[in-house]
């Protein structure tokens, strides 16, 4: 349990620290960016395949699709879903979707704690009820603050708990099943990659080739460790951890300039106590 918090924690931070790429890698648009972190994914996902010893899985996985064809539409699914969260998560930022883009980073956790409860039956102590309290509070009142829930934050809020909620319950939850979702991606990123004029951006951006890797290393990393955790943590406690990388986001958004609205303090307030609560809940000694 604490490892796969540990891994959690690490990875949510990570996912934080990558949407500070949207501003490294301008003048890139959203859907170059999005091509290039598929390409720089991809080599540092099959590293770890084989660094953690995971060639086994792709095997599995095919007879797995071999013997149940259904599966094959669940991949795609994956995939699209992958793709679609990938080239959000760098083109918000860059076209003024950056606050709807964060509040559906808030929704997350919540959507992930919901699915883990219906789905997977989690059991909740009083504790982790108490956390989902707060930050049901803090959440709902800055959407309602905000007057209006965009297509970004529904995306953003619903897409990544229903994929990692899918890949649990069919048993495909390891890196090979990333390898191919990666995969099948790869087409409409390599579209995308021919329309970048590389001298043009490298005459903005000398550091262009740099950033590429730190983001292939910090991404694939974020992936790496989260897909890890949601083989080690229940639903609801993956859920919750997940309010670090808005916070994360946040504090990145304050560094660059960003002014933080008045109604993001009850919002911050919330989230913080309910961290707290999980982190005491799943630290107390003879829980039962």
């Amino acid at each position: 349990m604490v490892r796969g918090m540990i891994y959690a924690l690490l990875a949510n931070l990570l996912f934080g620290v990558t949407y500070y790429f949207s501003i490294l890698l301008r003048p890139l648009s959203g859907e170059s960016m999005f091509a290039l972190r598929i390409i720089v994914l991809i080599p540092v996902i099959f590293f770890a395949v084989f660094l953690f010893k995971q060639q086994t899985q792709f095997k599995a996985l095919f007879q797995k699709l071999a013997q149940q064809p259904f599966l094959i539409f669940v991949l795609l699914l994956l995939a699209l879903n992958t793709g679609i969260q990938l080239w959000l998560f760098l083109w918000a930022a860059n076209h003024g979707q950056g606050i709807p883009l964060s509040v559906g980073y808030l929704l997350l956790p919540l959507m992930a704690v919901f699915f883990g409860k219906v789905v997977f039956k989690e059991h909740f102590s009083r504790l982790k009820w108490l956390a989902l309290f707060f930050a049901v509070i803090g959440v709902f009142y800055n959407i309602f603050a905000g007057g209006s829930i965009s297509w970004v934050t529904f995306v953003a809020g619903i897409g990544y708990p229903a994929y990692f909620t899918a890949r649990r319950y069919f048993k495909i939850n390891h890196l090979p099943t990333f390898v191919v979702e990666l995969i099948l991606v790869l087409p409409f990123a390599l579209y995308y990659l021919t329309q970048i004029d590389f001298n043009a951006v490298l005459a903005e951006n000398n550091n262009l080739y740099i950033y590429l890797c730190l983001l292939g290393l910090v991404s694939g990393s974020a992936f790496i460790l989260f897909i890890s955790a949601n083989n080690l943590l229940p639903m609801n406690i993956l859920g919750l951890l997940g309010y670090i990388e808005p916070l994360v986001m946040l504090l990145i958004s304050l560094f660059i300039g960003e002014q933080l609205d008045t109604k993001s303090y009850l919002l911050l307030g919330c989230l913080l106590i309910s961290i707290s609560l999980l982190t005491l809940d799943n630290f107390r000694p003879n829980k039962r």
